[in-house]
């Protein structure tokens, strides 16, 4: 039985070595689409709202605030 788990992980390693292989043997020369796709020659700007971003990471910290409070409100021990 011993032996039939060695043959059994022998393949595995070697399945994982053989797929390891074939993806780290991509070429290391750059594609043909090189620049920045974001922009129109210009370099790399600001993709997106980042006011928004900035609005929505507010939000939810205010949001986690007050749930915390509602939770700790709830859950506390009456006065005894």
């Amino acid at each position: 039985m011993n032996r039939r788990r060695a043959t059994q992980a022998g393949a595995t390693v070697g399945c994982w070595l053989a797929v390891a292989m074939t993806t780290l043997a991509a070429s290391p020369s750059p594609g043909t689409g090189g620049g920045d796709p974001r922009s129109s020659g210009q370099g790399p700007g600001l993709v997106g709202d980042p006011l928004f971003a900035l609005l929505a990471v507010v939000a939810i910290g205010i949001g986690s605030v007050v749930a915390t409070l509602i939770y700790v409100r709830m859950t506390a021990r009456p006065d005894a």
